[in-house]
């Protein structure tokens, strides 16, 4: 599982005009799923990014995470961070997740984010989407389950 998770002031995610999902302070998460993730992967990742310190304590220092500033998570399905540009021009996306698999831990990433109490909003799985944002910082992290970077 991968994401790139952006620390926003605001974001949302609108589907042929139409406004799906929006949030204030918090993350942005754009979420590939691969097509050999588990369980462990989805916990590993659930728990790594609702707990990530990148949020300023009293003395302006990144201590506090999601969590300790009640901030939400808009969370955005993101096949493509799994293609391979190595070889070609044209990435090959063989890594990424097939549709049902990837739905099915997209939905239980959203939900054991909303089970540990942040507020989760989200785009229309498979759809056409334009993000906005407003990058807080601009802070912009990668995670990888399978610690890549």
């Amino acid at each position: 599982m991968r994401a790139v998770i952006q620390r926003v002031s605001s974001a949302s995610v609108s589907v042929n005009g139409e406004k799906v999902g929006s949030i204030a302070a918090g993350f942005l998460v754009l979420l590939g799923i691969h097509k050999d993730d588990t369980e462990q992967d989805l916990r590993w990742l659930v728990d790594k990014t609702i707990h990530l310190r990148v949020f300023e304590d009293a003395e302006g220092k990144m201590n506090h995470s999601l969590l300790d500033t009640g901030g939400a998570m808009l969370v955005v399905s993101q096949f493509t961070l799994y293609g391979d540009c190595r070889k070609g021009r044209r990435p090959s996306w063989s890594q990424a997740a097939p549709p049902e698999l990837a739905r099915t831990l997209y939905e239980q990433f959203c939900g054991q984010v909303r089970a540990a109490g942040v507020t989760v909003a989200t785009g229309r799985f498979q759809a056409m989407m334009e993000v906005s944002l407003v990058n807080d910082g601009p802070v912009t992290l990668l995670l990888d389950s399978n610690k890549i970077f």
